[in-house]
């Protein structure tokens, strides 16, 4: 018997891979249009894209060990 239950772990990396090239992509994309096209965002605007930039790497990165790695493994 399976010790996690019926999880999927291929549709559940492959959502939070998604989920953080996402994010990674909404913070890039924020932070290029804030500096060329609007000349300019606030401190907090800038550090929230960054932000988003930084957990959307950390998101993606530990979905895929954490779902297609790690988890099968123990199974």
């Amino acid at each position: 018997m399976s010790r996690y239950g019926g999880m999927d772990y291929a549709a559940l990396t492959k959502t939070g891979f998604l989920l953080g090239i996402g994010l990674l992509t909404l913070g890039a994309g924020g932070e290029l249009f804030g500096q060329f096209v609007l000349g300019g965002v606030p401190g907090w605007e800038d550090r929230l894209f960054t932000y988003a930039e930084g957990l959307g790497i950390l998101v993606s990165f530990v979905s895929v060990w954490t779902f297609g790695v790690f988890l099968p493994l123990t199974d």
